[in-house]
């Protein structure tokens, strides 16, 4: 795991940013949740992410501690990704973000606001 200097910080919330903020971070932590994904698994759940973009995301989230990545020798490559324990600790947040998520589109599909 990647070590942070937490005098960078200068509240709770910017750490936890610095690791689950990236484009898509969240999404990807948040469809491992439920277990152990392919790479082209993953790709289709987040279909707007190029192959670099998420190839990226992966990395940083493997540098950081809270996904594994396993890679099969075999014919062609066959990689899986999962959380790791530390990365399981953000299920809860997860899980509040989704609902809070759920309810801003209900609301804002009823509203004239955007």
């Amino acid at each position: 795991m990647q070590e942070i200097c937490k005098s960078t910080f200068t509240c709770p919330v910017e750490a936890t940013i610095q690791l689950i903020g990236g484009k898509y971070k969240a999404v990807i932590l948040w469809h491992l949740m439920n277990g152990t994904l392919r790479y082209n698994e993953l790709h289709k759940r987040v279909p707007r992410a190029t192959d670099k973009m998420l190839a990226q995301q992966l990395r940083e989230l493997e540098r950081d501690g809270l996904i594994n990545r396993t890679v099969y020798p075999v014919v062609p490559p066959k990689t899986e990704y999962s959380l790791t324990d530390f990365g399981k600790t953000l299920v809860p947040i997860l899980d509040e973000m989704c609902k809070w998520g759920n309810e801003y589109l209900k609301e804002s599909t009823s509203s004239p606001w955007p």
